[in-house]
C-alpha cells in the first residue's frame, strides 16, 4: 500500500530535495522513528489523497524517460522485465513490484554472463578453431599437438549459469588425451559452478582423458581445495602457476606412449633373435 510506496521512496525524495550525504538519509530515519514513538496519531490525519498526489509526484520524477524512448531498441528480456515490473507497481504493489524487477534482473545478468562466457566456444580439436585466438603465452602449441588436447579457457566467474553449457561441452569433446582448464581471469567459484566442474572432471577421468589446471588463485583455489577436487581429482602436480610450467609437462606427458611403443618394439625384438 502507500506507507510501503512511500517508504521505497524515500532516498528519492531525500535527492530531489538536495540531500547530498548520509546526514540526510539519518535525519529521515529519525523522522519516522519519532513519527512511530509518538507523532504516528498526528501523521494519520494526513488524507490518503495527499500521500497519494506527494507518491505521483515522486513517481513521475523517477521515471527514466531516455530508457522509455529507447524501449523499442532494449533486448526483449529487459522489455519483459520492464513491463512486468511496471504491472505489479500498478495493479499489486511497490514493494512487491521492485523485489521481482531485483529478482529477474539478477538471473537475467547471470545469463547473459553464461552466453559471453561460452561464446566462441567450439568442440572441436583445438587445432580446427584457431580462430578462438590462443592467449598468448600459449605459443605454438596448437600447430604441435592441437590433435591430442583441448585447452579451455574460461573468462569470468563460475557459477550455476554456466554449469549446465559446461557440461554439454565436455560431453562433446573430441578423442583428445588432456584437457586444460585455464583458470586465470577465474574471480569466483560458486558451489553449483564447483559441483558441474567436479562432474566434468570425473567424466574426463572415465574416458581416460587427463585434467590440468593452470593459474588457479585464490578464492577458486580456495573452495577446491576445500572439497578435495584438489589433490583428489586434480593432482598437486596437475596444478600449474603459469601456462610455461604446464607445456614443460605436456611435453612428457603426451611422448610417453611413444616411449612405451620403443619398449615393446625391442622386446619383441630381442624375443625374434633368440
Amino acid at each position: 500500500g502507500l506507507p510501503g510506496a512511500g517508504a521505497t521512496m524515500r532516498t528519492v525524495i531525500n535527492a530531489n530535495s538536495g540531500g547530498k550525504t548520509k546526514i540526510s538519509g539519518v535525519i529521515a530515519g529519525l523522522f519516522l522513528l519519532v513519527v512511530l514513538l509518538g507523532l504516528g496519531s498526528l501523521v494519520g490525519n494526513i488524507p490518503n489523497a495527499v500521500l497519494a498526489g506527494i507518491l505521483i509526484t515522486v513517481g513521475i520524477g523517477i521515471i527514466d524517460y531516455k530508457g522509455l524512448r529507447h524501449f523499442k531498441d532494449m533486448p526483449r528480456s529487459d522489455q519483459a522485465v520492464l513491463i512486468i515490473v511496471f504491472l505489479l507497481t500498478v495493479f499489486v504493489d511497490l514493494l512487491i513490484a521492485v523485489a521481482a524487477g531485483m529478482v529477474l534482473s539478477s538471473l537475467l545478468f547471470m545469463k547473459k554472463i553464461a552466453d559471453v562466457a561460452e561464446e566462441g566456444v567450439d568442440t572441436a580439436p583445438l587445432s580446427d578453431f584457431a580462430r578462438e585466438i590462443p592467449w598468448g603465452d600459449e605459443g605454438d602449441i596448437i600447430k604441435k599437438v592441437g590433435h591430442k588436447i583441448y585447452i579451455k579457457h574460461l573468462n569470468g566467474p563460475l557459477f550455476f549459469g554456466f554449469a549446465a553449457r559446461f557440461n554439454e561441452m565436455i560431453k562433446a569433446l573430441p578423442e583428445i588425451e588432456v584437457v586444460i582448464i585455464r583458470l586465470d581471469r577465474v574471480p569466483y567459484v560458486d558451489q553449483s559452478g564447483l559441483y558441474a566442474l567436479e562432474d566434468a572432471i570425473q567424466d574426463l577421468h572415465d574416458l581416460n582423458v587427463a585434467v590440468v589446471f593452470t593459474g588457479v588463485h585464490g578464492q577458486p583455489e580456495t573452495i577446491m581445495r576445500s572439497i578435495k577436487m584438489i589433490p583428489n581429482l586434480v593432482p598437486e602436480e596437475h596444478c600449474f602457476e603459469d601456462f610455461s610450467g604446464c607445456t614443460t609437462w605436456l611435453n612428457t606427458y603426451l611422448n610417453r606412449g611413444d616411449v612405451k611403443n620403443i619398449s615393446q618394439e625391442q622386446i619383441n625384438a630381442k624375443g625374434n633373435l633368440r
